[in-house]
């Protein structure tokens, strides 16, 4: 298909798509890969409304399936996890995959079920979430580490084996309001919303380069992505029902109004279009998340890779 009418000059944007069932993760793993997308990511809830995979043992599976795609947690529930833990499974990761692994993190929240479960207060999550991120990346990238915080200590300890890739593994921070920002500017090679508009993309985007320069980084230290849920069919109607249905029931609440707002819903030239505003609002990445029927999810991926990546090539 040609670029969408009013598209930006044609510039590379990256592709990554996310495989949401854990049953079929080796063959959607493979299939991802083959069908051309650049990201293989994989989220995560302890307890949620819907199925759920846990993002670093199913990546893990992953690393050894493929050999070319990188591999995202997207979204891993970063408060959860003791850093320390977190660095070494990354870096494992990293090692399988021969230097694919890229650290997609948020703090999550919006069930406090899994901190209650977890004996994590969920008032304290973005704290630790910066802690953690300090810890991770220094463990990736100091030989020795002694370090004392309020959620652990570190006394001249070498993560043994180190990540292949240099000088770290990419990470990326994902969240929607000032704090997110804020950490991305200080910690990540990545900033990745989820549920926006192209303004506030933009937006957004201002405010990153500013708070990035401010934290000694330069303006184009972070770089720009999304997270997108996307229903793509030929019949346009089909996919924004489906999508309406499934994150209704994932989410728990009423999706009727905001899959027009937030999801790449309907046939490839609305989702096409849809992708070319966020483009010109400065995504250079888009992270698609399947959302609809499983059974259908094989063919919206080669869909999408056959109508509408080709735009952005």
């Amino acid at each position: 298909m040609t670029r969408p009418e009013n598209a930006p000059a044609p510039r590379r944007v990256r592709f990554g798509m996310a495989a949401t069932d854990v049953a079929t993760l080796p063959e959607t793993a493979r299939s991802i890969e083959d069908l051309g997308y650049d990201y293989l990511a994989v989220g995560e809830h302890l307890f949620f409304h819907v199925p759920t995979p846990n993002a670093l043992t199913a990546l893990s599976a992953a690393a050894v399936l493929t050999s070319r795609i990188e591999l995202l947690s997207g979204v891993l529930q970063l408060p959860l996890y003791p850093a320390p833990l977190l660095a070494k499974m990354g870096a494992v990761i990293d090692v399988l995959s021969n230097g694919r692994f890229n650290l997609g993190v948020g703090v999550a929240g919006e069930e406090p079920r899994e901190f209650e479960a977890c004996g994590i207060p969920v008032n304290s999550r973005g704290a630790r979430s910066d802690d953690a991120l300090d810890v991770v990346t220094r463990l990736w990238t100091q030989k020795s580490v002694s370090r004392e915080g309020p959620y652990g200590t570190l006394r001249d300890v070498t993560l043994d084996p180190a990540p292949v890739r240099r000088p770290h593994p990419p990470i990326w921070v994902s969240g929607r309001k000032t704090p997110a920002i804020r950490r991305a500017a200080r910690f990540a090679q990545w900033w990745m919303p989820y549920m926006y508009t192209p303004e506030r993309f933009a937006a957004s985007l201002t405010d990153l380069r500013s708070l990035s320069t401010a934290a000694g980084r330069g303006p184009d230290a972070v770089r720009p992505a999304l997270f997108a849920f996307v229903s793509c069919h030929a019949d346009r109607d089909r996919a924004v029902d489906q999508a309406v249905r499934r994150l209704s029931a994932q989410y728990d609440q009423d999706f009727s109004r905001l899959t027009e707002k937030y999801v790449l819903a309907g046939n490839p030239d609305d989702c096409a279009a849809k992708i070319s505003r966020f483009v010109e609002a400065g995504a250079e990445t888009v992270i698609l998340v399947p959302v609809g029927e499983e059974r259908d999810f094989a063919d919206m991926r080669a869909l999408l890779s056959a109508e509408v990546l080709p735009a952005f090539a």
